[in-house]
């Protein structure tokens, strides 16, 4: 049983969204992306994005909390890909603070995703991740994806050019 409450972000959580998401990609990305890229990851630069998405629920949103701090998020809706099925959804986002990791909350986050695309009308469900973010490759994998070889592709954040992979599996 995990310590971890998961439910729906409201726009009071947009700041702690924020937060979570520059502290997350900081941590993920450090050996992805150079220093000076890394240091504009700063949440006052996301809270508007996350307070929009949660106010309009695209993408939806769930937050993880325990002892009233949220330390995880995930944003989820249909996929963004072009030409994919009306029932194929998306991870959009799936972020949490480091000295969580491994401790269950990115499982607790994922089933939350999983049961509102399933809510939705979603059969699969997909995510992108960079190429060298081997953790997150890994977590998705246990989680059942898998990956899209054929898929990858070249994204920019912010001036650094970066690999991405498409991971999918069945929503149930």
């Amino acid at each position: 049983m995990s310590d971890y409450e998961v439910r729906p972000a409201t726009l009071r959580d947009a700041k702690a969204v924020a937060e979570v998401h520059a502290v997350a990609a900081k941590a993920a990305y450090k050996d992805i992306l150079p220093e000076d890229q890394l240091s504009v990851i700063a949440p006052a630069s996301r809270e508007a994005k996350w307070r929009e998405a949660i106010e309009f629920s695209e993408p939806q949103i769930h937050v993880a909390e325990v002892d009233g701090e949220i330390v995880g998020f995930v944003g989820f809706d249909r996929s963004r890909d072009p030409k994919t099925p009306a029932t194929t959804g998306e991870i959009w986002a799936l972020h949490i603070k480091p000295e969580h990791w491994g401790k269950g909350v990115g499982v607790a986050l994922w089933d939350a995703a999983r049961e509102g695309l399933e809510e939705e009308g979603c059969t699969t469900v997909t995510i992108w991740v960079p190429l060298r973010n081997d953790r997150a490759i890994r977590f998705m994998e246990l989680a059942g994806f898998k990956r899209e070889m054929k898929t990858a592709k070249t994204t920019a954040i912010g001036t650094v050019r970066i690999e991405e992979i498409r991971l999918k599996r069945d929503v149930t």
